[in-house]
């Protein structure tokens, strides 16, 4: 299991991976910040870049804020590591 720290910035053209931030990864993401539609986007968007269901895949801090902490079944942190960084490029 990994766990993954995202900043994300809603409203954005598409949803995209846009580097880093400290520790944590920027992630464009192309859904308002209503009515949950944000965190939906969030997490299809990181199930599609882990390759791993979108059911495997939680916000597990950071429900209402920005800076998130995203729970990962089925990957492990270098895996996800290598695969962020390949899509962040």
């Amino acid at each position: 299991m990994a766990r993954l720290t995202v900043k994300v910035h809603p409203r954005a053209k598409r949803s995209a991976l846009a580097g880093r931030l400290g520790d944590a990864w920027k992630l464009s993401l192309a859904a308002p910040p209503v009515d949950g539609k944000a965190n939906d986007e969030c997490v299809r968007f990181i199930a599609e870049l882990a390759g791993v269901p979108r059911s495997r895949v939680r916000i597990v801090k950071g429900l209402t804020s920005r800076l998130k902490v995203v729970e990962i079944e089925g990957v492990t942190e270098a895996e996800l590591e290598t695969r962020l960084a390949a899509a962040g490029k």
